[in-house]
């Protein structure tokens, strides 16, 4: 694959993919298309040799592996590890708001996000809805607006002298975005749940919904990825953190010849601290390795011979603001991917995986850089570090670095993601790990 297509289809794979949902429905039709098996975690599994395969949880995991020659224990697993979810703003159960004849929506902030960035944007509404069927059957619906429908403005400068000093956010007053105008007394009765039960009769007159039982709906930036810079040096977008990854990850095992087991988990909820039933904290890895290695000592001879990539966004450095980091490990963009190093643990590298991680890019002529917060702020960490804890398998965190990590748009090099890329797939059809190069 070049260069050029990897781009295109990243970018548009980042624009259809709003939310962890989205994101996985993106990933099963590409897999689909690839001939990969679907397996489900309530069926009885047979799995064969050179066999491709993949399973979901909740629509907002996977896990895809290829099976090779069955013989995990003598060739072990290359994995690679990302997230689907990215900070955002999500809709509360009951969030009408009727302010002044404008309708609002109530919000909380998921993850760490940067809010600012969040005002005067054009935004949409995405998720997952649960609905109640007419034959009285409950079915999840994915559902996306697609179209700006709502906007959170921002206080006039004339009315706060001081936003350009010190402008603090109050998620509760100050995030509830406008949906639209009405009259107060004849539009009193309007419900979020109704809006949402015709905006997806209205995408899909088929659809037997009768009622909306429940709902995970985040509201995202309608702006499209896209190159950027006069020599379109940049992807600007969404959701790079982790969407990025996944799509390197998944492309990566798309790409590989199958003979070589090779596995890519996206977790999701990375950004609150992974302890659900699809996060890095939950069980959806470990028994996946457990089902398909049942016998102990099976599955402890392959970890031990098996290694995971921990592909998530690093910090770049930023030109304005040089002072934030270690002055001997700030990666530039377009300078290739970074392994991420941390005293504490925070991420899960250590110099045996960071040396396989950097002689396979050896191998491809592709520079490597190293990331180290300041010793005197707090570290990030990555689902590296709770996957290694989890189940015991060797890694390196490792990714491409980015600027306005957690904004609602974010900026990587536009070559960055393509380099992580071809050493993903050189590291999944690595035979010998001990011998990378």
């Amino acid at each position: 694959m070049k260069e050029n297509v990897f781009n295109r289809n990243l970018l548009k794979f980042i624009k259809h993919s709003p939310t962890p949902f989205h994101a996985v429905a993106q990933m099963v039709e590409m897999l689909d298309g690839y001939g990969y098996v679907r397996l489900r975690e309530g069926d009885a599994w047979k799995l064969e040799k050179m066999g491709r395969y993949y399973v979901t949880r909740n629509d907002s995991a996977l896990i895809a592996f290829t099976a090779g020659g069955l013989d995990w224990p003598r060739s072990g697993i290359r994995m690679v590890g990302a997230h689907t979810d990215s900070p955002c703003l999500k809709v509360k159960p009951r969030p009408e708001m009727l302010r002044h004849s404008f309708l609002q929506l109530g919000v909380e902030v998921y993850g760490g996000a940067l809010l600012n960035p969040w005002f005067d944007r054009d935004l949409s509404l995405a998720g997952r809805v649960t609905v109640l069927t007419a034959a009285g059957t409950i079915k999840n619906v994915l559902c996306d607006f697609g179209d700006p429908v709502a906007v959170i403005p921002s206080l006039a400068i004339h009315l706060d002298r001081e936003a350009n000093k010190d402008k603090s956010v109050n998620p509760q007053e100050e995030l509830p975005p406008l949906l639209l105008q009405m009259d107060e007394d004849a539009r009193s009765d309007l419900f979020f749940r109704d809006i949402l039960l015709d905006r997806l009769k209205r995408a899909d007159p088929t659809l037997d919904a009768v009622e909306v039982l429940d709902f995970e709906i985040s509201l995202y930036d309608t702006h499209p990825p896209a190159l950027a810079g006069l020599n379109r040096d940049f992807i600007v977008g969404a959701r790079l953190d982790n969407l990025l990854s996944c799509y390197t990850g998944l492309a990566a095992l798309l790409a590989s010849s199958g003979k070589q087991p090779a596995l890519l988990v996206c977790n999701d909820h990375e950004e609150v601290g992974s302890a659900s039933t699809t996060g890095a904290q939950g069980t959806f890895l470990e028994a996946l390795l457990t089902r398909i290695l049942p016998a102990p000592e099976d599955r402890l001879r392959a970890l031990d011979r098996s290694m995971m990539v921990s592909a998530d966004a690093a910090h770049g450095i930023h030109p304005n603001y040089t002072g934030k980091y270690d002055g001997n490990h700030g990666p530039l963009l377009n300078r290739g991917p970074v392994v991420k190093i941390n005293a504490g643990k925070r991420y899960a590298t250590d110099s045996e995986t960071a040396a396989v991680f950097r002689c396979v890019a050896h191998r491809l002529e592709i520079p490597v850089q190293d990331f180290v917060m300041r010793s005197d702020l707090a570290c990030g960490s990555t689902i590296g570090p709770l996957t290694a804890t989890r189940i015991g398998v060797r890694t390196v965190d490792a990714g491409v670095p980015i600027f306005a990590m957690h904004s609602i748009r974010e900026t990587a090099g536009a070559h960055d993601g393509y380099h992580l890329f071809r050493v993903i797939h050189a590291f999944f059809q690595t035979e010998d790990l001990s011998a990378p190069a």
